[in-house]
């Protein structure tokens, strides 16, 4: 056994070692653009489509959809997957094209040369900002940190184990920039693609491939009325939760805005909605068939199953993929808070001729202290899924209606827009703390158009009259 584990940890290191030997490898050559901000938040503009879907499935495909979506063990959470794709054609066709003829340098740049106000984009950078901090943060490391215990059984709390992933996470984000987080995705993307059909493989094979005796509800795709997702939620809230998620959360979107080309961009957004649909074969039906196996043991079925079925050396293997994938979801959203903070509040409100690196940095480091620090705070969610999808939509639909108000309409007042986020936002927080009369999904939903509506209506009142029109997205 301690030869196996020997083994096990020796393949693990010697994998992540070998990524980051690749990727500075792969850095060391590439041509630097001349301005700072473009060089370091955007890869130079010089992202070519395979880099542009592997980053961003990689940034998304991390261990809180591997730990969580496979511990639901339920097939109907593989809508998470399938309504991703919706959400990249839109970012392909509607936000793409826009960020690119208005040459944004984050998604909330846009907001502000469509609706002429640069207070909403400093508004719509700080619910970001504090989404990050405080929410999606602390929930990558925390899936991180439960996977690799329930692998490697270390003697260690789970805050250490995540303390240790944010240092090596920091280190990319704050010497590398987007170039090198991009990279390193595509090479460990490449391998959990190869290890998470491995994991499924060996799963089935560990059930005899005989998946009977598995309830019939946990392989539905038609949610219940108390089902985690109500099949009358993918009529309502589902998709736009999408559009939000891939089409104005910098996090993601910024690996779209790294490319050379508005049609580079899209044929890597192409690569990866293609690659969604697949997916689910690796992050829930494991999950699934581990029932089989185990029983209901939720957060921790897919490091239990990856350390029992696989053989060690290929377990080791797998574990340097994950671990490059937890660190590309932390890694990416410092820089996208890097960039967030320094572009859109640093250089305009506190010093316009700041090193662009210099404050980049800072902001990474403090992005790192916080989230380790709220680990614990999630170590009791029933599933953490459904945690960060409810509490992303205290500013995900706020910030949806005021991107969809400024590209659909115009003549629309900035303050408006400014007061629509705070109306939204306290909305959903009503439904979210004091009253929750329908599914979270659905309450998103009328979150977004009640939003939408306070913004037009507001803004109609304070031009006196004057209205807005609708327009077409270009």
């Amino acid at each position: 056994m301690v030869g196996s584990d020997a083994v096990q940890i020796a393949v693990f290191v010697a994998l992540t070692l070998a990524v980051a030997l690749a990727t500075w490898w792969k850095c060391r050559g590439a041509v630097h653009a001349k301005d700072p901000a473009k060089e370091y938040f955007l890869a130079g503009g010089g992202l070519t489509w395979p880099f542009i879907a592997g980053s961003l499935l990689l940034t998304n495909i991390s261990c809180e959809q591997l730990v969580g979506m496979n511990g639901a063990q339920l097939m109907l959470v593989a809508w998470w997957e399938f309504g991703a794709a919706a959400g990249l054609l839109v970012l392909a066709h509607v936000l793409v094209p826009m960020y690119y003829r208005y040459n944004c340098t984050t998604t909330t740049e846009l907001l502000e040369k469509r609706l002429g106000d640069a207070g909403v984009r400093a508004t719509v950078s700080v619910l970001f900002l504090l989404g990050y901090l405080f929410i999606l943060l602390p929930v990558v490391l925390y899936t991180g940190a439960v996977f690799m215990r329930e692998m490697f059984a270390p003697d260690l709390p789970v805050i250490a184990i995540a303390a240790a992933y944010a240092l090596a996470g920091l280190a990319y984000a704050a010497f590398g920039g987007l170039r090198a987080i991009a990279v390193s995705d595509t090479w460990n993307g490449i391998g959990l693609l190869v290890m998470g059909g491995a994991v499924l493989w060996f799963a089935l094979d560990a059930v005899g491939f005989d998946v009977s005796g598995i309830p019939p509800e946990r392989w539905t795709l038609v949610g219940a009325d108390d089902s985690e997702i109500p099949w009358h939620t993918l009529l309502t809230g589902m998709l736009f939760i999408h559009v939000f998620y891939w089409g104005t959360n910098m996090v993601i979107a910024q690996r779209a805005l790294a490319a050379g080309s508005v049609r580079e961009a899209q044929k890597g957004i192409y690569a990866a909605a293609a690659m969604k649909l697949l997916l689910p074969a690796i992050v829930v039906v494991p999950g699934v068939i581990a029932y089989k196996l185990y029983g209901d043991t939720g957060d921790a079925t897919y490091g239990r199953l990856v350390a029992d079925v696989l053989p060690p050396w290929m377990s080791g293997a797998f574990a340097a993929m994950i671990f490059g994938a937890v660190l590309s979801s932390f890694n990416s959203c410092l820089n996208s808070a890097s960039a967030l903070y320094t572009c859109d509040l640093h250089l305009k409100y506190v010093d316009p001729k700041a090193d662009v690196k210099r404050v980049g940095q800072w902001v990474a480091v403090l992005y790192t202290i916080v989230p380790v620090l709220m680990v614990p705070l999630y170590a009791d969610a029933k599933s953490i899924i459904a945690l960060l999808q409810q509490l992303n939509g205290l500013y995900s639909m706020p910030v949806l209606a005021v991107f969809i108000v400024a590209i659909a309409f115009s003549g629309v007042d900035g303050r408006a827009a400014r007061a629509g986020l705070a109306f939204g936002a306290a909305l959903y927080a009503v439904f979210t703390f004091a009253w929750t009369p329908l599914h979270y999904i659905h309450l998103m939903f009328i979150t977004l158009v009640a939003t939408v509506a306070f913004i037009l209506l507001l803004s109609r009142w304070i031009v006196r009259g004057g209205g807005v029109a609708v327009v077409a997205p270009g």
